[in-house]
């Protein structure tokens, strides 16, 4: 293939247009196209990095009346190119994107910010569709949005133009950032009854109702400001949790393993690395349910492509398997929980150790409003929402994925101020220079178990100990390990392994280690000390019947299986199986 023809990774692109002029990969979901217009006024919410806004773009690309001569250009290779609707390009289209909006200050200026960016959209609409208005009309800068829009609205209505298509992205941005931030009386203002917000959202209405408007499409994190903010829009279809449209964003396996295939082919990469890097990249990025628990899973798309595009440039997977960007939405924890610390150590806890939370499943499907969004019971819907957990079954919620656990087991450890960064250096050099995983977990257990308050010690399990070493081990030799937890084989899930990258000196070199944990109480029953404790039968026949899954699937590994067996905090002792 001609190099100046490859495909891209346009990591964080939101414009249609651009990825296919740019020639970028792109995962066709235009199906949904079809399946959206037989829904009034549609309200879809998503964590952020699941592509809202670049699925808001192509939405204005496939109705704007002024792109119909670009239409197979931009759709001919889609589902929808090859199966429009009788409204493709029939619109004008007006796209408002509320986050440019800035929330930290008085409530007047959000106003002024607010009608200042809705009256440029509506400026450019007139310039863009000037054929039709003719000039006839124009936006005052000075008034409201409010007023320019129903301007705009009655126009159409009298000339019989076409109607009007509205996008609203990120709705509820700047009031959610007032909410995090703990603005209550600002937002109480914001969303009152005499707010700015309810006579635009009622002329919304007042549009789709009279017929000048063809649909409103809005997209959001939370529906925390649902009713608050848009209350003057009372007509709009929840599908958030609606199953016919759980995969309209994010990717599902059979999508992932198409753009691989492509990827490969593309940038003639070396097929023997395809089965690891389809296993880190399903480890880290996979396992999001938003309604159905044993449905399938989806992808979180934008850190997928963080990912492949670091893996096209470099033909290696990355150190750092955690987008920057994901990191930060930890500060969304952190001010939701922050009220009360007690009850944030309670809650990170619970899912560090067994990551399980229960959660009331009314409260996840009712729109709920600020003064519940603090209260600890609704902690779980408000991370559930966030991205951070995913449905389990109908009665708990989960972290998703290796990326989530990553990452709250580092606010576990800041919560309960534990060292992970300055004391390991050397144990880490020893095990790269020489892997001797009994060692590395003794050093671990001296290093950082002995950090922990004993009040941790009534409620630890394997998921504790497994969680908190991977953690630890992830921060400093990432650059040759990636890790597998709990992966699916047929005789059952491993507890913890640690995979040699195949492009580093450890390549093909498994460590599988199954955890097993006794409380100080139940240690009591075996009668011996942690010396003389032996190794359990049933324990081994457990973990040898996974060797012999590994070796199907990986041949050519070097595996080195481990028993370990934790005892409340009084020690542990490791088992070597080789």
């Amino acid at each position: 293939m001609n190099p100046k023809s490859k495909k891209r990774i346009l990591y964080g692109n939101a414009s249609y247009k651009e990825i296919v002029h740019k020639n970028g990969y792109f995962v066709d979901k235009t199906h949904y196209i079809k399946k959206l217009e037989n829904i009034e006024d549609p309200v879809f919410l998503r964590p952020r990095r699941f592509g809202k806004s670049l699925w808001c773009n192509i939405l204005e690309c496939y109705y704007d009346i002024n792109q119909k001569d670009d239409f197979e250009h931009l759709f001919g290779q889609t589902y929808i190119g090859q199966n429009p609707t009788l409204m493709k390009n029939s619109y004008f289209v007006l796209h408002l994107d509320f986050s440019v909006i800035e929330p930290d200050q008085s409530v007047s200026t959000i106003e002024e910010n607010f009608n200042h960016e809705c009256n440029l959209c509506m400026d450019v609409i007139l310039e863009l569709y000037k054929q039709w208005f003719q000039e006839k009309i124009s936006i005052d800068m000075n008034k409201s949005a409010t007023l320019n829009i129903n301007t705009i609205l009655s126009f159409i209505r009298k000339h019989r133009l076409p109607l009007l298509y509205v996008i609203i992205d990120e709705y509820d941005n700047f009031a959610n950032q007032l909410v995090l931030s703990n603005k209550t009386e600002r937002y109480d203002e914001l969303t009152g009854d005499d707010s700015f917000l309810k006579p635009f959202f009622k002329t919304l209405k007042k549009g789709r109702k009279d017929g000048s408007i063809a649909n409103v499409f809005i997209t959001g994190v939370l529906p925390i400001t649902l009713d608050d903010l848009a209350s003057g829009f009372n007509i709009a279809d929840f599908l958030t949790l609606d199953p016919d449209f759980e995969c309209m964003l994010g990717f599902i396996q059979s999508e992932v393993d198409q753009l691989l295939d492509d990827i490969y082919h593309d940038y003639d990469i070396d097929p023997d690395s395809r089965k690891e890097v389809g296993t880190v990249i399903k480890t880290h990025y996979n396992g999001y349910h938003f309604v159905d628990p044993s449905g399938e899973a989806l992808y979180n798309s934008t850190i997928l492509m963080f990912f492949l595009k670091w893996f096209i440039q470099k033909n290696e997977i990355p150190e750092n398997l955690t987008d920057l960007n994901l990191r930060t939405d930890l500060s969304w924890v952190k001010r939701i929980t922050g009220k009360n610390p007690e009850k944030t150590k309670e809650v990170i806890q619970t899912l560090n150790i067994g990551n399980l939370i229960p959660y009331d499943k009314k409260t996840l499907i009712s729109k709920f409003n600020m003064s519940q969004f603090f209260d600890k019971s609704f902690f779980p819907v408000s991370f559930f929402y966030l991205g951070m957990l995913t449905r389990h079954d109908d009665f708990s919620l989960k972290l998703p994925n290796l990326n989530m656990q990553q990452i709250f087991a580092e606010y576990f450890n800041e919560i309960q101020n534990i060292d992970v960064s300055t004391l390991y250096q050397d144990m880490m050099q020893r095990f790269i220079n020489h892997p001797d995983l009994p060692r590395l977990f003794a050093d671990y257990w001296q290093l950082y178990i002995t950090q922990l308050p004993e009040a941790i010690f009534s409620k630890v399990n394997e998921n504790f100990y497994r969680t908190t070493f991977f953690e630890l081990c992830s921060r400093h030799i990432s650059k040759w390990f990636t890790w597998n937890m709990e992966r699916s084989y047929p005789k059952g899930r491993t507890d913890l392994e640690f995979v040699g990258k195949y492009n580093e000196k450890f390549a093909n070199l498994r460590i599988v280690i199954e955890f097993k944990y006794f409380s100080n109480t139940k240690f009591k029953a075996f009668k011996c000390n942690i010396d003389d404790f032996q190794l359990q039968k049933n324990d081994a026949l457990q973990l040898k019947q996974y060797i012999v899954d590994i070796n199907k699937e990986w041949p050519r590994a070097t595996i080195e299986p481990y028993l370990i067996y934790c005892f409340g905090n009084q020690g542990f002792k490791v088992f070597s199986l080789v």
